[in-house]
């Protein structure tokens, strides 16, 4: 087997430093799932507005675009374990003071706002840190399938975080006693349990990254990132394709829209909704970790692109719970194909000293179609209403995708998933060159 081919099977999980971190992110992204689930019923019970509750992603988006170039700099230059630590220390204390607001019973929407802004500020840190950290966990012929795993645990969390959040929120809890800890209260101190529990097993982590870039810190170092994904075509297609469909096309943050106005739902529908693309995005990725991608990668992502647009529009014209769930399931199914697709072409096709921040680069543009399309979603609802918006959107994405196979045609024929294929040529020859 070649360095960087795909290995099907659970071989990833041979590495006790992957299994390690893999359950520490199981833990910690379903009490993030969870809370989001809860901070955005909170918020919009409050104001009723679905532009406030398209604020709630611009207040996690925003430290992505402030603190670009030093977070990747930071994953390079320092040792990765101990920035994820330092990160999730801060997300644990935010996370307490949501829990004091709504065990206060707090009712005023801008501190939660500038907490929710301090989680994304740690956030655009680890996020770095941690996607440059995974080549190092596992032996290079196992990447892709570590990628592939890492997405499948990915997306059970995320499956089992926003159905816990809606039980939590809906918990009886008056029966047991504790009628004040109901609610968004419960939730929190969920996610604060999951936050414990994510340091202490990164905390056993035997690797020590330590310092990848060797150059002294200059603006030519801490642009780097930034140079590369422009002068890399493969890559400034991959990152703005996923940039532009999701901005357009992603419905998550109005979600409680339609679950309270559309469908006729609670907070348990709520759950139900935001746990369907992780259903369809769950058995996908548990299909590609025995079947990986192996040829034709771009073409594959590209016609699972589309898929995601098409079904967007379904979902967004859908006035039943049940079609609408399928069809989320298979917006999270197609896209899985290409967030392993494009996860494996991000770290196969960069140099490991400049992971750091080409993964900074990518976090800001995944900030920018999560969190601020979070945003957009708000603003299109508000003045469109959230049925129009949705449907619109899809048919950006799909009008999106077909422009992105003219303009890049190398991410069009990118076709094995290795390092061999995609890193450019010159690295190659240069990484093959005897060291004196």
């Amino acid at each position: 087997m070649t360095d960087g081919q795909s290995s099907a099977g659970a071989a990833a999980f041979a590495s006790r430093d992957f299994r390690l971190y893999q359950a520490a992110r199981a833990l910690v992204i379903m009490g993030a799932e969870a809370q989001s689930v809860a901070v955005a019923w909170q918020v919009y019970q409050i104001t009723h507005s679905a532009l406030d509750l398209g604020y709630t992603g611009l207040a996690l988006f925003l430290p992505g675009l402030l603190f670009l170039l030093p977070s990747g700099h930071v994953a390079d230059r320092f040792d990765r374990r101990r920035v994820i630590m330092i990160c999730y220390t801060l997300q644990m204390l935010c996370t307490s003071l949501l829990f004091w607001f709504s065990f206060t019973g707090l009712h005023r929407v801008l501190p939660i706002y500038v907490v929710l802004f301090l989680i994304g500020s740690g956030r655009s840190f680890s996020g770095p840190a941690s996607t440059a950290m995974v080549p190092q966990l596992v032996p290079k012929d196992h990447f892709v399938n570590a990628v592939t795993w890492g997405a499948t645990i990915f997306q059970f969390a995320n499956i089992l975080g926003p159905a816990v959040g809606g039980l939590l929120f809906t918990f009886p809890m008056a029966a047991l006693g504790l009628g004040r800890l109901n609610g968004a209260s419960i939730v929190f101190l969920f996610t604060l349990i999951t936050l414990a529990g994510f340091l202490i097993l990164i905390g056993q982590l035997s690797i020590r990254p330590g310092r990848m870039e060797k150059k002294a810190t200059s603006i030519e170092t801490i642009l780097a990132g930034v140079h590369y994904v422009w002068n890399t075509k493969l890559l400034l297609g991959s990152i703005s394709l996923d940039l532009f469909v999701v901005l357009l096309g992603g419905a998550v943050a109005l979600m409680p829209i339609f679950a309270d106005s559309v469908l006729h739902t609670g907070p348990r529908g709520l759950g139900l909704l935001r746990a369907a693309p992780a259903v369809g995005a769950m058995a996908v990725s548990v299909w590609l970790s025995f079947h990986p991608t192996r040829r034709r990668a771009g073409t594959r992502m590209f016609i699972c692109v589309g898929i995601f647009g098409a079904a967007t529009v379904l979902f967004g014209l859908s006035r039943n719970l049940i079609f609408s769930l399928a069809t989320l399931v298979v917006i999270g199914g197609s896209d899985m194909v290409s967030v392993v697709i494009r996860s494996s072409l991000l770290q196969l096709a960069t140099p490991p000293e400049m992971r750091g921040r080409v993964s900074a680069v990518n976090s800001l543009f995944l900030g920018a179609s999560n969190e601020f399309g979070e945003f957009e979603s708000g603003v299109t609802a508000q003045w469109l209403g959230p049925v129009r918006a949705v449907v619109l959107g899809g048919i950006g994405s799909l009008m999106v995708t077909g422009l992105w196979t003219v303009l890049f045609p190398a991410l069009r024929n990118a076709d094995e998933l290795s390092a061999d294929s995609l890193l450019p040529a010159e690295i190659l020859q240069a990484e093959q060159e005897p060291v004196d």
